[in-house]
């Protein structure tokens, strides 16, 4: 056996299936019931509990057991709702059960006459599952189960792996504290939390790694597994996390990594043929890049600005864009912070003067930061974060913002810029790329400080006059000053950089790394690339900035037609005259419309032909047509 050989064990009740194969046994037991609902919700609680670590299993099992009255009907009752309910990442991702048999077992505490007739169907070999098992008279009515199995038992599923004696590296996937059991008692080397159906606290807490589809656990445990199901091309720039790559690849998408941001021409050549294109805040993404590329369906920004693309023309040729808007808040919070205590300490001019052979040990102007004032511009997703921390550190938080925003603990609210201004030992910028935020903060406003002030700029390069930030430095109207962000900066990482702001040595400058964490990165990364592929995949536009927001159930149908279209009366009853022209049966049919687009999703039960793909693609106000087919 090689030394790298891994097991795979997966629970089955809301790890393989949506739902818990109990509470499914229980809504068809006791539909006739004349105490159903009150009986129906004890089973649940109970279920709750037990996984959640907070009650013996053994007990839940019992207890749930007598509430049941189960038939054999009503075990085939149950295996047909179930077969309805198999998690979506699972469903998709079939292949990798059949391929990797051989390494996979599902332990459970579910019934085996219910576990075997899901499992099967992925693939996974008898002797590799272990579950609960009915005990029948001799008439084949349900009397009871089998007490003795150990997965009856508290710790059942401990003594089941011990006893399986697996070599080799030992991976748990599960969403119950049960299945963390198994790695708590050393017999297995890695516990997964799954999350896609549920998450328990109790259980994602004590995880080794989380993940909230089938998908992150082959990322997170580098598995070679590719989906052969999409041949699309991904185009990915300015050395966006690695998870990207990774994800795509295994999701059978052709990419390639580019380490810098390309110019105009540059990335007209690399879309074509290109579905997705990747990147961060230096690539500029213009109408003329989006018209030609003809290909193109959506783009994913991996920051939280989209300023850098136009969002106007990617709607009027169809194309979704997503972005991350909370995933690096506390890596730009915890810089900000950073910087504050810094520059209140003088700490950055004292850096500078050892650096140059001086040793000037004096408290002259330097603070602590306990009782100063901190004024936050911009009262967002950074800004409401960083308020709560700097509180806790003792600053007093003023805020302002030109949206009405309740403040978070003590912080107290400004009616006019001018009032922050005036009464903030520190001031910080957190505002969004807007045009009309180009100099926010000038020569006025400097001069409305308090003599002294301490500045930082985290957000944006042009919402800050240069030249007047640097006389006020030169005026010493600003004792310090943090700045992340740049109204011009290199393309690539490794480029010369000059700014007059580095004669100063009160200031503290870094090169718009405000987000750039592994963490912030790695959750940009997931998010944004998530999104996208939920996009490509089954047309969710969940996370986009500029399409109407549609949750989307998994592909259960042949086939599903997007139909984008320009918001104006009247497109749906053509589509839908259209398919009934052609005697197309509609499965199911989504609408949701913004001020520009509207979004109308149509699963149908057989392939269209491709005269109705071009009579939808016809109808009048049409910006797009995408046809997703179900993977087999």
């Amino acid at each position: 056996m090689p030394a790298n050989h891994t097991t795979y064990i997966f629970d089955f009740d809301s790890t393989i299936i949506q739902v818990e194969a109990l509470d499914i046994l229980a809504k068809v037991g006791l539909a006739n019931h004349p105490k159903k609902d009150e009986q129906l919700a004890q089973v649940q609680n109970i279920t709750k509990m037990a996984m959640e670590g907070r009650y013996s299993y053994q007990e839940s099992l019992s207890e749930r057991f007598a509430l049941l009255n189960l038939t054999s009907a009503h075990l085939e009752q149950a295996i047909e709702i179930i077969k309805e309910h198999i998690t979506p990442s699972i469903e998709r991702n079939k292949d990798f059960f059949k391929n990797n048999a051989d390494n996979i077992y599902i332990l459970s505490g579910a019934f085996i006459e219910i576990v075997w007739p899901i499992v099967q169907m992925l693939g996974i070999k008898r002797h590799h599952v272990f579950a609960n098992r009915l005990l029948y008279d001799f008439e084949s009515s349900i009397i009871d189960y089998d007490r003795t199995n150990p997965l009856a038992h508290d710790q059942g599923k401990v003594v089941v792996t011990q006893m399986l004696n697996l070599k080799g590296n030992v991976v748990v996937v599960g969403d119950g504290y049960t299945d963390y059991e198994i790695k708590a008692n050393g017999a297995a080397h890695t516990f997964v939390a799954f999350t896609e159906n549920v998450a328990r606290e109790s259980v994602t807490k004590n995880a080794d790694i989380v993940v909230d589809e089938l998908e992150g656990l082959f990322i997170s445990c580098q598995i070679p597994y590719i989906n052969k199901h999409s041949h699309k091309k991904v185009l990915l720039l300015e050395n966006i996390h690695p998870f990207v790559q990774h994800f795509f690849k295994n999701a059978g998408f052709e990419v390639e990594n580019l380490p810098n941001a390309l110019n105009e021409n540059e990335l007209i050549n690399k879309l074509q043929d290109v579905s997705i294109l990747g990147i961060r805040s230096k690539t500029e993404v213009t109408s003329t890049v989006i018209e030609k590329c003809p290909t193109l369906e959506a783009i994913g920004a991996f920051c939280i600005g989209t300023n850098q693309i136009n969002l106007a023309t990617c709607s009027q040729q169809g194309i979704a864009v997503f972005n991350a808007p909370y995933s690096n808040t506390r890596s730009v919070v915890e810089l900000a912070l950073g910087e504050i205590i810094l520059l209140v300490r003088r700490a950055i001019s004292m850096d500078h003067k050892m650096r140059n052979n001086l040793w000037d040990k004096s408290s002259k102007g330097a603070h602590e930061v306990r009782g100063k004032t901190l004024g936050i511009i911009g009262y967002g997703n950074i800004g409401s974060q960083l308020s709560i921390l700097a509180e806790a550190v003792g600053l007093r938080v003023h805020y302002y913002d030109i949206e009405d925003k309740l403040p978070l603990g003590n912080a107290k609210v400004c009616h006019t810029l001018e009032d922050l201004l005036n009464s903030s030992d520190i001031v910080t910028v957190h505002v969004d790329g807007r045009k009309e935020n180009e100099h926010f903060i000038g020569k006025n406003e400097f001069a409305m400080m308090k003599d002294g002030a301490i500045f930082l700029n985290l957000s944006r390069g042009f919402v800050v006059d240069f030249a007047a930030m640097v006389q006020a430095l030169e005026s010493k109207k600003l004792s310090g000053v943090g700045v992340d962000v740049y109204p011009e900066e290199p393309h690539g990482s490794n480029g010369t950089f000059q700014t007059p702001l580095q004669k100063f040595d009160n200031v503290f400058l870094t090169p718009h790394i405000g987000g750039s964490t592994e963490e912030a990165q790695q959750n940009i990364g997931e998010y944004v690339t998530k999104n996208l592929h939920t996009y490509s995949m089954d047309g969710s536009s969940i996370g986009s900035v500029n399409f109407p927001q549609l949750n989307l159930p998994s592909m259960n149908y042949p086939q599903r037609i997007i139909h984008i279209h320009k918001n104006v009366p009247g497109i749906l009853a053509k589509i839908n005259s259209l398919f009934a022209e052609h005697e197309t049966n509609i499965e199911g049919q989504f609408l949701k419309t913004n001020q520009d687009i509207g979004y109308v999703i149509t699963d149908i039960n057989q392939e269209i032909e491709d005269t109705v793909l071009g009579k939808l693609q016809s109808i009048p106000h049409t910006i797009k047509v995408r046809i997703l087919n179900k993977s087999s």
